[in-house]
């Protein structure tokens, strides 16, 4: 298991995020933390949403939801009524990142969450990501990404990929291509110095924790070795057709906690843009899902808190908001997690050869 733990997030509009006694202990070994929510209406008029979620304490010592909404394919348009509809849910966990291009969509539907007082900003886990073309410029970038979201600091900030690539305007996200085709890969940029400079943020207090994202085995090995301050997330894809076992169980057996991003597998939107199978309609998943009377989401999302860790659905749909969240009632036996475990295709379903013309992973 990871060095964190699931504690209980507490949240309401003047009640502080605390921890509480951690999940029972079921005969199967897993714990059962029931999501509550609550919505009732202040005397402000607005709607107070009253939620309990479990939470990872990072190895920063701050707590991540275990649930939040990746912001990614998300119309900017759609944004402020997603954002609003997920907080009054009960959503505390938002992931965003530089490359979404909709920082600032999400900047002001946060501001105005805050000054109506639908939420405090502490009460609030906010992520975002580096991009490639700014390895070089880390402050800077992290600089006008706060400014996008209107935020005096950062939960959690993440390098995107551990990739520089050429940089052209810092906050650009343009990922340029040589005469080739092939990204321009900046290798005068080392992942040590871009880690010492992400750790520069923490000690100016415009970031809380700091961590990775689509690192393998041999490069966290490596960011171990450098970091004096080290990262406390390493979000990669991870579903039942990817289910990265070996990375998953290095990075918690040093403290690092798990994100799942794309832990659905991208389903349909993934399908159309990089041709990749969905593990939502294997067989195995959807009579599993029915024995638990639960939706194949449902039942995928569950898997990854089981494996403990943190997942990050992305949902255009109001109406799916809630059912992501339906997760804590429910556990899926030892058995049927090995029958899951045997579905594992090593099927990565976010490619982005697709768009580089390189294979990063190679």
């Amino acid at each position: 298991l990871m060095s964190t733990r699931l504690s209980m997030f507490a949240d309401s509009g003047s009640m502080a995020a605390k921890d509480v006694a951690p999940a029972v202990t079921l005969s199967n070994g897993h714990g059962r933390t029931p999501a509550v929510t609550t919505t009732t209406l202040g005397s402000n008029g607005h709607h107070s949403v009253i939620s309990r979620m479990p939470a990872v304490t990072l190895s920063s010592g701050h707590r991540m939801p275990a649930v939040g909404l990746g912001l990614w394919r998300m119309e900017k348009t759609a944004v402020r009524g997603l954002i609003h509809a997920a907080i009054r849910k009960g959503y505390r966990h938002f992931d965003c990142a530089a490359k979404y291009q909709n920082e600032a969509e999400v900047g002001d539907a946060l501001e105005e969450a805050f000054g109506t007082g639908l939420v405090k900003r502490e009460d609030l886990f906010i992520t975002t990501k580096l991009w490639n073309s700014d390895h070089g410029h880390v402050i800077e970038a992290c600089k006008d990404s706060l400014k996008k979201l209107k935020l005096d600091y950062l939960d959690l900030y993440l390098v995107h990929f551990p990739v520089a690539s050429r940089h052209t305007e810092v906050g650009s996200v343009a990922s340029v291509k040589g005469e080739d085709g092939v990204l321009d890969i900046d290798t005068t940029v080392s992942l040590e110095a871009t880690w010492h400079a992400m750790e520069d943020l923490v000690h100016i207090g415009l970031v809380r924790s700091i961590g990775i994202s689509n690192y393998g085995i041999f490069l966290t090995r490596d960011c171990l070795a450098y970091a004096k301050i080290k990262p406390a997330v390493n979000q990669i894809e991870m579903h039942p057709y990817f289910q990265r076992d070996s990375l998953v169980k290095f990075c918690q057996k040093h403290g690092i906690c798990i994100t799942a991003h794309t832990p659905l597998g991208g389903s349909t939107a993934n399908a159309k843009l990089f041709g990749s199978l969905s593990c939502l309609d294997d067989p195995v998943i959807q009579e599993l899902a029915e024995k638990y009377g639960k939706t194949p989401a449902q039942l995928v999302l569950r898997w990854g808190l089981q494996r403990n860790a943190v997942v990050i659905p992305k949902t255009s749909k109001v109406e799916r908001l809630e059912e992501n969240l339906e997760v804590f009632d429910f556990d899926i036996s030892d058995e049927d997690m090995e029958e899951i475990k045997a579905i594992d295709k090593n099927h990565r379903t976010n490619q982005p050869a697709k768009f580089w013309g390189i294979d990063v992973y190679a």
